[in-house]
C-alpha cells in the first residue's frame, strides 16, 4: 500500500514538473514509476512526451508509445505520435490512417488529426512519386496503369454491386472497348439514320416519359429524379414489348439493333430507348440491377459538358462514339450544358456468358417474373 502511494506521489510530482516546464524532472519521475511497473497508459504517454522533450533516442520514444497502444490500440494521441516517430513512411502511414479512421469531419479539422491528415497526404505523395518513377518505362497497358493507380490511392476500387441479381465469376470491368464487339461498327455507322428518326420523334412532341417512374404496386425506394422529366425516355422496346407509338416510327433504329445480342426474356427484355438528359441535370450515382448485361450508349445529340462516370473513370460523351459499360458498377452522368443530351440506350448480354448460361438465365429471370406468390 505504501509503495503504491509512493508511486502515485512520484507520478504527481512528475506531472507538476511537466506543468511548470521542467521536462528533465518530469521524465525522471515518470521513468521511476514506469520501472516500478506502476505506469498507467496515460503516464506512458506523458513519458513519451518527456523523452521527446529531453532528446531521448527514437527507440525509447517508440517503446513508451507502444505501451500505450498495447493497452489502448485506438488512442488517437498515441497513434499520431507513433506515426511521427515511426521507422519509415509506410509504418507512419499505418498509424496515421488508424488514427483518422472513423473520425468525423469536425475532428479531422482539429489537432492532432489535422496534422496527421497532412502528414499522411505528404507521405502518400512521396510514395506515389517513388512508384511512378520506378514504373515510368513499364509500357504494360491500361490494366497495369489502373493497378498502379489503385496501389497509390489515385483511384478508388469499384466492384460490381447489382441491386437485384449477381452472377459470379464475371470480370469487374468498368468500360468495354467497342472494337471487342463485332456488331458495334455497323451500329455506329447507322448513327445518322438513327439520329434522323430521333429528330422526327422529338419534333412530334409526344411519346416520351420520365425515365424513373414510381410503380403503383411496389415500394417507393426514392430517387432524386423520380417522375422527373429532366431525365426522360422515348421507349422503343420496353419490358420486351415494342412501344406502340415510337417503335413503328424508328424502323432504321430497330434494324440496327437487331444484330446486337439483346437479351430476350418474356416480360423483361429487350429494352431500348432514347435517353434524354435535360440541361444542367445530374443523374446521381447508382448501381444497376444485374451484372449479366452491359449497357450501350450511342450518343446522338451531345453538347459540350456531358460526362459519364463508371467506377473510377470519367469519360466525356461524344456524338457517334459508342460507350459500353457495366452498370452494376456505381455510375453517374452529367449534362452541364444549356442543351439536351440524347443517347440511344440498350442492353446486351455480357460477352463472357456461354450460350448455356444465357439460356439458363432466360429461364431463371422468366421464372422470377412469373412468380406472384401467395398467402
Amino acid at each position: 500500500m505504501a509503495d503504491r502511494q509512493e508511486q502515485e506521489a512520484r507520478a504527481q510530482a512528475g506531472w507538476a514538473a511537466w506543468q511548470r516546464g521542467d521536462a528533465v524532472a518530469a521524465r525522471a519521475a515518470f521513468e521511476e514509476v514506469a520501472q516500478a511497473g506502476a505506469a498507467a497508459p496515460s503516464l506512458w504517454l506523458l513519458l513519451a512526451h518527456a523523452r521527446i522533450a529531453t532528446g531521448a533516442d527514437e527507440g525509447s520514444v517508440r517503446a513508451a508509445l507502444d505501451q500505450v497502444l498495447a493497452a489502448d490500440p485506438r488512442n488517437v494521441a498515441a497513434l499520431v505520435l507513433r506515426g511521427d516517430h515511426a521507422e519509415d513512411d509506410r509504418a507512419a502511414c499505418s498509424f496515421y490512417a488508424l488514427a483518422l479512421s472513423g473520425a468525423s469531419e469536425a475532428a479531422r479539422g482539429q489537432p492532432p488529426l489535422a496534422a496527421a491528415q497532412a502528414k499522411l497526404q505528404a507521405a502518400a505523395g512521396r510514395f506515389t512519386s517513388h512508384l511512378r518513377a520506378c514504373v515510368a518505362d513499364a509500357a504494360a497497358g491500361e490494366r497495369f496503369d489502373e493497378a498502379v493507380a489503385l496501389v497509390t490511392g489515385e483511384k478508388q476500387l469499384f466492384l460490381q454491386q447489382p441491386t437485384s441479381f449477381f452472377f459470379p465469376g464475371l470480370p469487374h470491368r468498368q468500360f468495354f472497348d467497342p472494337v471487342e464487339f463485332e456488331w458495334a461498327p455497323a451500329l455506329a455507322a447507322a448513327a445518322p439514320a438513327i439520329r434522323a428518326e430521333l429528330d422526327a420523334l422529338i419534333a412530334g412532341g409526344t411519346g416520351s416519359a420520365p425515365y424513373v417512374q414510381a410503380a403503383a404496386d411496389r415500394a417507393n425506394r426514392g430517387h432524386a429524379l423520380l417522375n422527373d422529366a429532366r431525365w426522360s425516355a422515348f421507349h422503343l422496346i420496353e419490358n420486351g414489348t415494342p412501344h406502340a407509338l415510337n417503335a413503328p416510327r424508328c424502323p432504321e433504329t430497330l434494324a440496327a439493333l437487331s444484330a446486337a445480342p439483346l437479351p430476350h426474356i418474356p416480360g423483361r427484355s429487350p429494352m431500348a430507348l432514347f435517353s434524354v438528359l435535360r440541361p444542367h441535370t445530374h443523374i446521381p450515382a447508382h448501381n444497376g440491377m444485374l451484372n449479366t448485361r452491359l449497357i450501350v450508349h450511342l450518343p446522338l445529340i451531345v453538347p459540350d459538358g456531358c460526362r459519364l462516370r463508371v467506377g473510377n473513370e470519367v469519360r466525356s460523351v461524344r456524338a457517334g462514339e459508342l460507350m459500353i459499360f457495366d452498370d452494376s458498377i456505381e455510375h453517374e452522368a452529367w449534362n452541364d450544358s444549356d442543351e439536351p443530351r440524347v443517347v440511344l440506350l440498350f442492353e446486351v448480354w455480357r460477352p463472357e456468358l456461354t450460350a448455356a448460361e444465357r439460356a439458363g438465365l432466360v429461364t431463371l429471370f422468366g421464372s422470377i417474373g412469373l412468380y406472384a406468390g401467395g398467402q
